[in-house]
């Protein structure tokens, strides 16, 4: 056997023997995977450490704390209060990112602003970190641990749009642990609400974040892939090419082409369940606080697929700071981990927010238990 055929065939032992990947469809082959290897792989150590503690949260907790991060001061003061998770919406992105926040000798990046805001919060983190010793994991930081890893929107910036492939690779070279996949364009490209953007047809999402784990794969880090639909209220589909959009459709056609469809929680569910298979997380996202849709969401991804984790945002279920409104939030989460959320966010991922990501103190944040965005 050649030495190509011997480390795919490693390679696939370990897709299909690995807990890590049970559920995980791939459209591709191992051998695909080991022919585009070179030097690239094995040199990503944020990333791949970051994307292992992702998964043990995950997987080991019932729920695990987040919180937005603007600017890199903020996700080093969510390090010190000891979150062990940092998500970052696309809105925080913006489109100009300053000169001198990615590693030292890496060019800034000339499509999309994430990955640069991605390296500079890990920068950030890094700094965080106490000097290396000798017992230290390979790659110039401290223990694991002491890094919250990174889940980063893939949707950000005004420019145009990388390849998801690409994509993937800066934010795995930028060091994120996770990248949020979404189903929709804005119209023309430009900015726009969620009742404004315009979904793909499902088969070309499933392409993304296809396209999205073979470029982690080939750089041998297993970041998580995770999917969002925007079906509950996107009314627009660019192309009708796909059978399972069909019963979604009305019948009609805008003047710029796009052809219109039913928006409903039916129609979000129903893309999910197509991602499934493609993605580590599915992502339901709420206009307002809703435990009846969040219920019947897990309730019919588990029923297909039962180990299939999952992430909810929502604005938060209550403001201010009283008892009662701790009270509140904790018991808003408790139910939500109970259904098998275990990545929780409270702003949302697509609209514009706060510039600080919290209004409370980050050691009183931690300090509470779970935390929102």
């Amino acid at each position: 056997m050649s030495a190509i055929g011997e480390q795919a065939a490693q390679l696939q032992r370990e897709w299909e023997t690995d807990p890590r990947w049970a559920g995980i469809t791939r459209d591709y082959s191992a051998r695909d995977v080991i022919r585009l290897r070179g030097r690239a792989a094995g040199e990503h150590g944020l990333a791949r450490r970051g994307a292992g503690r992702l998964w043990d949260l995950l997987t080991r907790q019932d729920a695990a704390p987040v919180l937005g991060a603007v600017v890199g001061d903020r996700a080093a003061e969510a390090a010190r209060a000891g979150l062990p998770a940092i998500y970052v919406p696309s809105w925080q992105a913006g489109d100009r990112i300053p000169a001198g926040d990615g590693y030292p000798g890496q060019p800034p990046h000339p499509e999309n602003p994430m990955p640069h805001l991605v390296r500079r919060i890990n920068n950030a983190l890094l700094g965080e970190d106490p000097p290396v010793r000798p017992e230290s994991p390979a790659g110039g930081c401290g223990p694991a641990r002491r890094l919250p890893p990174v889940v980063a929107d893939a949707d950000a910036g005004s420019g145009a749009v990388l390849g998801s492939f690409d994509l993937m690779t800066a934010m795995i070279e930028a060091g994120a642990a996770g990248v949020r996949f979404e189903d929709h364009r804005s119209p023309g490209g430009a900015p726009a609400g969620l009742g404004q953007k315009v979904l793909v047809p499902t088969g070309q999402h499933i392409e993304t974040l296809t396209a999205a784990r073979l470029a982690a794969d080939v750089l041998g880090v297993p970041s998580l892939i995770i999917a969002r639909s925007g079906a509950h209220a996107a009314s627009l589909l660019t192309s009708g090419t796909d059978e399972r959009d069909h019963e979604f459709l009305t019948g009609e056609r805008t003047a710029d082409g796009f052809h219109r469809v039913e928006p409903g929680w039916y129609a979000c569910v129903t893309r999910q369940l197509a991602f499934a298979p493609y993605a580590d997380v599915l992502w339901l996202e709420t206009p307002a606080p809703d435990l009846d849709v969040a219920r019947a969401f897990a309730c019919i991804i588990h029923s297909q697929h039962p180990d299939k984790l999952l992430a909810y945002s929502c604005p938060a279920p209550s403001t201010g700071q009283t008892h009662q409104d701790d009270a509140s939030t904790a018991q808003f989460q408790s139910e939500l981990a109970a259904m098998g959320y275990q990545f929780l966010s409270a702003i949302p991922a697509g609209s514009p927010g706060p510039a600080e990501p919290t209004s409370e103190p980050a050691d009183h944040a931690a300090n509470r238990g779970r935390v929102y965005a």
